[in-house]
């Protein structure tokens, strides 16, 4: 509540509890702040009392939740069910704009900023995680395969001439169908055995690189998380190749946000790429 409604509390209960109350009030509204003001992840996790408040202020700032809106416009927030409004904490309108999903939607306002808070609290984890020379992120509702193929597009744009993917090899379907649905040829390089281990076979994937050509292949697509006996891809080593080369280093770290090794060789992998293209 405000402090013009806190007033008017007062005339009802006695104002000592009102203080009462709304000094619990203000311990979530600090924290709400604190959020705003810093974009990071809280170093403590809030109780589901201060999510709930949070989610329901801004959910009240979507046009969708406007008191007497009636929504029939093209892209108004409209939903049929109580129970799935209730689960969504009445966030129904969504965000971005057409053709951006980071832009502001300007009839939920709530549901955007919600958005903005998001991609910074993700950015800072993966700062904290381990790669602290991590730019930017997003997060979008998609699983590795969507993704990984939206990578690939992207880098189309980039490199119109590029049909091969260089790819040391990890059985996981949906890395071998992302290549395939964005339309380029996947160039498979089997692991090599060192000790109890497989490893990336690096003289393999330079010799693939000088046999097909820099400017046609489009990306390095390694991974990090995997299961064993394979394990992680060697990306000191294969960063330094594509800085080298010219080459974008694409990497799948399904799973791998979790795990401090993983975090580490890919901050490794961009350090060793940038020393490379300064050099």
């Amino acid at each position: 509540m405000n402090i013009e409604n806190l007033t008017l509390c007062e005339k009802i209960v006695s104002p000592s509890y009102i203080r009462q109350g709304s000094q619990a009030r203000r311990g979530h509204e600090q924290l709400i702040r604190h959020l705003l003001d810093q974009g990071k992840c809280p170093e403590e996790g809030w109780s589901e009392s201060t999510v709930e408040l949070f989610l329901n202020e801004l959910a009240v700032m979507d046009s969708n939740n406007f008191l007497g809106n009636c929504g029939v416009g093209e892209r108004e927030g409209r939903v049929a069910s109580s129970l799935v409004a209730r689960r969504h904490y009445r966030l129904i309108h969504g965000i971005g704009r057409s053709g951006e999903i980071a832009a502001v939607q300007p009839k939920a306002a709530g549901s955007s900023l919600l958005n903005k808070l998001t991609n910074s609290i993700v950015l800072d984890i993966l700062k904290i995680s381990g790669v602290r020379s991590v730019a930017s992120c997003f997060v979008v509702p998609m699983a590795t395969g969507m993704s990984l193929t939206l990578c690939f597009l992207t880098l189309r744009h980039r490199r119109p001439k590029a049909r091969y993917i260089i790819w040391p090899r990890i059985d996981q379907k949906s890395c071998f169908k992302s290549m395939i649905t964005a339309g380029f040829e996947p160039v498979v390089v089997e692991n090599v055995l060192v000790g109890d281990e497989l490893r990336t076979d690096l003289e393999t994937v330079q010799r693939k690189i000088q046999e097909l050509g820099a400017e046609n292949v489009l990306c390095v697509h390694s991974t990090t998380s995997c299961f064993a006996p394979r394990v992680p891809d060697r990306l000191e080593e294969l960063a330094t190749m594509c800085a080298k080369y010219d080459i974008p280093h694409i990497v799948n770290n399904a799973y791998g946000v979790q795990s401090s090794k993983c975090m580490h060789l890919i901050q490794q992998g961009g350090m060793m790429m940038m020393m490379q293209q300064k050099n």
